[in-house]
């Protein structure tokens, strides 16, 4: 279930991830990791992003990392809400999940691959 595009800004939620959280949810039937190394038990949501978001974010929280996929998550199939929220007053604001994610919501999952000097390449 790997694809290589992401899809436009109506077509669901994003969140990157390690390929081994996506793959013990896979396990479970529940995702319940809100971002890198901290659970959604701890942080209360998920973090996502809308496709305009992504890189920053990516790069940001998992410029290090490899082995990484960008989960495309159904809204209309979540059973938690979904709340727009800024990380300060009068940043931008980013979709939160505050529940786990059922697999069965993930509509796509896109692996990150790296260009030569390192750099993330993510579908714009």
């Amino acid at each position: 279930m790997y694809d290589t595009e992401i899809p436009s800004r109506h077509d669901g939620l994003l969140h990157i991830t390690e390929r081994t959280s996506w793959e013990d949810a896979l396990g479970t039937g529940w995702y319940r990791t809100s971002t890198r190394g901290v659970s959604l038990d701890e942080q209360g949501f998920i973090h996502c992003s809308l496709p305009h978001q992504l890189c920053a974010v990516a790069e940001y929280v998992y410029g290090d990392a490899d082995d990484l996929v960008v989960l495309v998550i159904d809204s209309e199939r979540l059973g938690a809400p979904v709340e727009y929220e800024a990380p300060e007053p009068g940043a931008e604001r980013y979709p939160h999940i505050y529940g786990p994610v059922p697999t069965s919501a993930v509509s796509k999952v896109v692996p990150v691959e790296r260009d030569a000097e390192g750099h993330m390449l993510l579908p714009e």
